[in-house]
């Protein structure tokens, strides 16, 4: 399952660099995530980043986009070529 980022952001820029996937952006008030780049840091990180320095906790899970942990990885392999 991807991540989102919910309106409790405060847009404080410290998730975008930190996204091995470079699946967030600025979105028109927010940061976004595009569900399509975002594996949870599954190849990259035991965590997801954007969690892990997020000040306001404001990046759950986002249940519209369900993917299993071998859906991650083959997303992981799809983005990097592997």
């Amino acid at each position: 399952m991807s991540l989102k980022i919910t309106d409790e952001c405060i847009n404080c820029d410290v998730c975008e660099p930190e996204c091995p996937n470079e699946a967030i952006s600025m979105g028109l008030e927010i940061y976004e995530i595009d569900p399509m780049k975002c594996t949870e840091c599954v190849g990259h990180f035991d965590e997801p980043q954007c969690v892990e320095v997020c000040p306001v906790e404001c990046i759950p899970k986002d249940p519209e986009n369900e993917e299993t942990e071998e859906e991650l990885w083959q997303k992981y392999h799809r983005l990097t070529g592997t």
